[in-house]
């Protein structure tokens, strides 16, 4: 994925089996984060954290999207749990997280999407990539970078 380019279209269901799709955001900065696997310890830290900072986000006009590969109802149970207000997109054919060349990692035998985010302006351009991110206090490093954006 190129910086200034624009984000690869998608049409994939949420947890509630909605269609979405890049056009649905459109007006709106978009936060598109890619975590390896609902309800493990750090894909719920950053769902929490997400969650907890929503109304931040919201002011600064910004969507915050959470895909992996884990399907529509595994999302709707991991949402449930935690009482999560953010927005989780299933991509279970990868079609979306293979588009964006996000890279896997493997961890006891088992392959895993990287921990990517992807911070998309308005008009759907990619702004910024951050790789092989750390959970805890994510939300407010994208926070202070988009305030710094939106300001130029």
């Amino acid at each position: 994925m190129s910086i200034g380019k624009n984000f690869p279209d998608f049409n994939l269901l949420n947890q509630d089996g909605k269609t979405r799709s890049l056009k649905d955001y459109a007006g709106h900065w978009l936060v598109l984060y890619v975590y390896p696997k609902d309800d493990t310890p750090g894909c719920t830290v950053q769902g929490k954290s997400f969650t907890a900072e929503k109304a931040h986000f919201d002011k600064l006009n910004v969507s915050i999207v959470g895909i992996s590969q884990d399907d529509v109802n595994s999302h709707k149970d991991f949402c449930t749990k935690y009482s999560f207000t953010i927005e989780l997109l299933a991509d279970p054919q990868a079609s979306l997280l293979n588009a964006a060349k996000v890279g896997q990692s493997e961890w006891k035998g088992t392959m895993y999407w990287n921990r990517t985010t992807f911070l998309i302006d308005a008009k759907g351009v990619l702004r910024k990539v951050y790789e092989n991110v750390k959970p805890e206090g994510h939300e407010k490093v994208l926070l202070a970078d988009i305030e710094e954006m939106q300001r130029h």
